[in-house]
C-alpha cells in the first residue's frame, strides 16, 4: 500500500517560501513553547490535485462530503513526500489503499494519559496552594495574638484575685457591719470587673476571627470539592487503564495491534479530534520519522452545515491544541508479551502468595506503559476471585514473596499485622563492595522528597524512622548480606544498603542508588515470609529460592 506520494502527483509546485493563508497554531503548557503548522499556497495546489482525483470518484460515500486532508512533509533524507488522509470513513471503511490509517488506540490512551495526568497534577497543585493560603497564615497569628492576650489577662486577673483574697481576709478581721459590708462588695465589684474585661476580650477575639473562619470555611469546602474531584478522576482513570490492559489480552496473549480498546475510555474531545483527517496524517508523521512542513484540510463533496465543496478549513484553538501533542508523539513501543501465569506458592479463600519476578510492578501504574502488574496478572489469571489486593508490596526490581488477600476481611486483619510487625520477613541482597561489620542494626530518617522522587533521603527533619537489622551471610568484596527489616518505608533496604550512614555498599544492580548499568538486575530477594493466617490463626511461612 502506497502511503508516501511524490509531489508530482498532485502538484508541479515545491516553494515553500510561499504565501501563507492559515497557521494550525497551539502553545505548549509546559515549556511555553508555540507550535505552528502552516497552510500555504502550495499545500493548498496539493489539496487541488487530490479533489481533482476524488471528482473523478463515482462512490456514492464520497458524494455525501467529507474533510480530508493532505499533509506535506520531509524524510530524514531531505526528501518531500505527501500524506493523504480523510475524516472518520470513507465508503464505509475506516482505512482505505493509499490513505492514511487511523489514529491507534495507543496513541489515543497515551493523548487521554497525557491530559489526565495533567488535570490531576493541577488539581493536587491547587489543594497544595490551599494549605497556604493567607487565610490560614492570618488566622493562625491572630488566634496567636489573642491567646497571648488571653494569657496575659488571665495572670493579672490570678493577681488581682490573691489581692482581693488577702484583703478579704483582712477586712474580716478588722471591719464590721456596714463598713465590711461596703468593703467586701467593692471586691466583689472589682471581680465582676475581671470577668467583664475577660468576656469583652473574647467577644473582640470572635469579631476579629469571624470573617477568617468563614473564609477557612469556604476553603475547606471548595478544598473538599477538590479532593472528591482528584478521588473520582483518579479511580476513573485507573478503571480505564485496567479495561486497556484487559481488552490487550485474550487469555495469556496480547491481542492483535488491529484491535482497538473502547472508545468509551477516551476523552470525548480527544476521539473527536482523532477522527480528523490532520489528526491522522500527524499521527503517521509522528510514528513514521517524518517533519511536517505544511498542512491543509478541505471539504469535498456535498455541502454539510458550514461546510462548503472545494473549501479550506482550519481547527480550532482546542482542536489545535490536540494536533500538537498527537504532532509529538513518538514512536509507541509495541506491547510486552509477558505470560499472564505467576507462580502461586499458596492459595486459598482469604490469601494467595506470589513468587514475584524481578521487574514486575506489584501493582499497576498511573501510565498506560505501566499496567502490567502482579495484581493485574492475578485478576485475569484467577477469574473467579471477586476481591484480590496486595496487602504489601515488593520494589518494581525486587523479586520474592509477595501476599495478596482475597476478602476485604483478611486484607484488614493482614493489614493489621504489619502495623503490629507480626510479620517477619527476610530478604537476601548482594553487595556491590566488602563491608566492616558482620551484624547489627541500621537506623535513619527516611524521607520522600517531592523534588527528588523516586528517591528517597536521610533526613533528620523531615524523615521517618527506619530500623533493618542485617547479618553478612559471605563476606568476601561483593558479600551476601540477609536483611530484616523492622519498619516498611520505600526503598529502606536499597537505602540503608548504599547510604554512608548505613553500609556504605549499594547494592548489585541498583542504578538509582549505586552505579547504572552495573548488573542485569537488582540483587534483592523477599526470602521468606512469616505470618499469622487470618481465618486459621495457624503461623504460615514461605520461602523462595533465591535467583542471583
Amino acid at each position: 500500500m502506497k502511503l508516501l506520494h511524490d509531489l508530482s502527483e498532485f502538484s508541479s509546485g515545491n516553494d515553500l517560501s510561499s504565501a501563507l493563508h492559515y497557521t494550525y497554531t497551539a502553545k505548549c503548557s509546559q515549556t511555553g513553547m508555540l507550535w505552528q503548522l502552516p497552510r500555504t499556497d502550495v499545500v493548498e495546489s496539493i489539496a487541488k490535485g487530490l479533489i481533482q482525483q476524488l471528482a473523478m470518484t463515482t462512490s456514492d460515500q464520497l458524494e455525501t462530503g467529507n474533510l480530508y486532508g493532505v499533509l506535506l512533509a520531509q524524510t530524514t533524507h531531505g526528501d518531500r513526500v505527501v500524506l493523504k488522509g480523510f475524516s472518520g470513513s470513507l465508503a464505509g471503511q475506516n482505512q482505505g489503499a493509499g490513505w492514511v490509517p487511523p489514529v491507534s488506540a495507543q496513541a489515543k490512551l497515551a493523548l487521554t494519559e497525557t491530559q489526565t495526568l495533567a488535570k490531576l497534577d493541577r488539581l493536587k497543585q491547587e489543594l497544595v496552594m490551599f494549605h497556604q493560603l493567607p487565610v490560614h497564615v492570618a488566622y493562625g497569628q491572630m488566634v496567636q495574638y489573642y491567646a497571648e492576650r488571653l494569657q496575659q489577662l488571665t495572670v493579672r486577673h490570678r493577681q488581682r484575685k490573691q489581692g482581693r483574697d488577702r484583703d478579704r481576709s483582712h477586712y474580716h478581721n478588722i471591719l464590721q457591719g456596714d463598713a465590711l459590708t461596703k468593703a467586701l462588695n467593692r471586691l466583689k465589684r472589682e471581680s465582676q470587673q475581671d470577668s467583664i474585661e475577660r468576656r469583652h476580650l473574647k467577644q473582640e477575639r470572635a469579631r476579629e476571627l469571624a470573617p477568617l473562619t468563614e473564609a477557612i470555611a469556604q476553603a475547606e469546602q471548595h478544598m473538599q470539592l477538590l479532593k472528591q474531584e482528584y478521588t473520582a478522576l483518579s479511580r476513573q482513570w485507573q478503571v480505564q487503564l485496567q479495561s486497556a490492559y484487559a481488552i490487550q489480552r485474550i487469555g495469556d496473549k496480547i491481542e492483535p495491534s488491529g484491535k482497538d480498546i473502547p472508545n468509551t475510555i477516551y476523552d470525548a474531545v480527544i476521539e473527536r479530534v482523532c477522527q480528523r483527517a490532520a489528526a491522522k496524517l500527524l499521527h503517521y508523521a509522528a510514528t513514521h520519522d517524518l517533519k511536517p512542513l505544511a498542512m491543509a484540510e478541505f471539504w469535498w463533496g456535498k455541502p454539510q452545515g458550514d461546510c462548503f465543496s472545494e473549501q479550506f478549513y482550519g481547527a480550532s484553538l482546542e482542536d489545535c491544541q490536540t494536533l500538537m501533542h498527537i504532532s509529538q508523539l513518538s514512536v509507541l513501543p509495541p506491547p510486552k508479551n509477558p505470560s499472564l501465569s505467576l507462580p502461586i506458592l499458596y492459595q486459598d479463600d482469604a490469601i494467595i502468595v506470589v513468587d514475584k519476578p524481578a521487574g514486575l510492578l506489584s501493582v499497576p501504574g498511573r501510565r498506560h506503559d505501566l499496567q502490567d502488574s502482579v495484581l493485574s496478572r492475578l485478576r485475569y489469571q484467577l477469574p473467579d476471585y471477586d476481591f484480590v489486593q496486595v496487602v504489601h508490596r515488593l520494589d518494581q526490581a525486587t523479586s520474592g514473596l509477595l501476599v495478596l488477600s482475597t476478602s476485604r476481611s483478611a486484607h484488614k486483619a493482614l493489614g493489621q499485622q504489619f502495623a503490629d510487625h507480626q510479620i517477619f520477613k527476610t530478604y537476601e541482597a548482594v553487595l556491590r563492595q566488602p563491608i566492616a561489620p558482620v551484624v547489627g542494626v541500621i537506623e535513619l530518617p527516611l524521607w520522600s522528597n517531592p523534588n527528588e522522587r523516586p528517591r528517597q533521603s536521610v533526613n533528620a527533619e523531615y524523615g521517618k524512622p527506619s530500623v533493618t537489622h542485617f547479618k553478612v551471610l559471605q563476606a568476601g568484596d561483593s558479600p551476601r548480606v540477609q536483611f530484616v527489616p523492622h519498619t516498611g518505608r520505600t526503598h529502606q533496604l536499597r537505602v540503608h544498603a548504599a547510604h554512608p550512614q548505613g553500609l556504605n555498599s549499594p547494592i548489585v544492580g541498583d542504578s538509582l542508588y549505586g552505579q547504572p548499568n552495573q548488573a542485569e538486575r537488582l540483587h534483592l530477594h523477599a526470602k521468606s515470609l512469616q505470618l499469622i493466617h487470618p481465618i486459621t490463626k495457624k503461623r504460615l511461612q514461605f520461602t523462595s529460592e533465591v535467583p542471583f
